[in-house]
C-alpha cells in the first residue's frame, strides 16, 4: 500500500503545485487539465484549462492536487499536512515560504521534540506543520 495526500483547490491548483514544487525542491511528474480529460464535457469553457489531476514528488512522497468544480469545492478543514525537513535552516525557509500571503497558527521555534517546529496556513488555504526533529535519545 501507499498513502498520498490529495489537495482540492478552487481554481488555483496549478499555481499552488508550482509553488510547492519550488518551496519543497520537488518535481511535478504529471499534469492533466479538465479539457484534456474524458470529463472535459462535464465542465464549462472557463474550466477547461483548470487542473483535473496534477502530482509532484516531494522526496519519496507523492502530493496530488486538483481543481474541484466550483459547486463541489470545500475548504480544507480538520487536516494538517506535516512536512519534515533535515535542518533548522530548511525548516525556517520552508515555513517562511508557506506563510507568505497566508497566516501563522504557531510561530516556528524550538520545542522539546524538534529543533524547529511551526504551523501555518498557506495562501491557498492549506494548513501545514513544518518539523525538524531532534535526534531521539536512547
Amino acid at each position: 500500500m501507499k498513502l498520498s495526500t490529495h489537495l482540492n483547490f478552487n481554481g488555483n491548483c496549478e499555481e499552488a503545485m508550482k509553488f510547492y514544487e519550488k518551496t519543497f525542491g520537488a518535481h511535478i511528474n504529471f499534469k492533466m487539465t479538465w479539457g484534456e480529460s474524458p470529463m472535459g464535457g462535464q465542465v464549462g469553457p472557463d474550466w477547461q484549462s483548470k487542473i483535473m489531476h496534477m502530482s509532484l514528488m516531494v522526496g519519496t512522497t507523492t502530493l496530488v492536487g486538483a481543481d474541484s468544480p466550483p459547486e463541489r469545492f470545500e475548504k480544507a478543514q480538520g487536516i494538517v499536512i506535516s512536512i519534515s525537513v533535515d535542518t533548522p535552516e530548511d525548516a525556517d525557509r520552508v515555513f517562511s515560504a508557506l506563510n507568505e500571503g497566508g497566516s501563522i497558527t504557531m510561530p516556528i521555534t524550538e520545542t522539546f521534540w524538534a529543533k524547529r517546529f511551526g504551523m501555518a496556513i498557506d495562501r491557498f488555504g492549506i494548513p501545514w506543520m513544518v518539523n525538524c526533529e531532534k535526534p531521539m535519545s536512547a
